[in-house]
């Protein structure tokens, strides 16, 4: 299956059709949902990072209850902005989702999302706790804005 840029991407999706951003970690996924209008993300759920199968059956799942028409999914690219070793874990993992979902994917710089994730909810007096339960779906949010903004251009 093939992971598309942007624009490439825009053209495959169905009209209506919602988005699912992902922040893939390697011990949570972070989940956040678009609008129909693909205009607004906003924080959906985290899911426990497991074998592919589990968590492609979970994703399928959410794709089929809230009618989601296409994947963007975080590539972590390292300090000098290339694909390093988890960038391209996450590009791996990204095309077997996409084998296994059927749905079209691209992939979206995911630099500074979760550092940023935490320092909203420092500025917003969020215990730890409270940061640790919120910051993958708030990071998967912050990389489906930057694309559903990219999209608009």
């Amino acid at each position: 299956m093939t992971l598309f840029n942007l624009a490439e991407f825009s053209r495959q999706l169905a009209p209506n059709a919602r988005l699912l951003g992902l922040d893939p970690g390697t011990k949570r996924i972070g989940v956040a949902l678009s609008d129909v209008g693909r205009r607004i993300a906003s924080p959906y759920t985290v899911l426990a990072r497991a074998k592919l199968k589990q968590n492609a059956a979970e994703i399928a799942a959410i794709i089929a209850r809230e009618g989601v028409g296409g994947l963007v999914i975080g590539l972590p690219l390292d300090e000098e902005q290339k694909i390093g070793p988890r960038a391209q874990a996450a590009r791996d993992w990204a095309h077997a989702l996409a084998a296994a979902t059927g749905l079209p994917v691209a992939m979206q710089d995911e630099s500074l999302t979760t550092a940023d994730a935490h320092e909203r909810m420092i500025e917003a007096g969020l215990s730890r706790e409270r940061r640790a339960e919120l910051v993958d779906k708030l990071a998967a949010a912050g990389i489906l804005q930057a694309a559903l903004d990219a999209m608009q251009k």
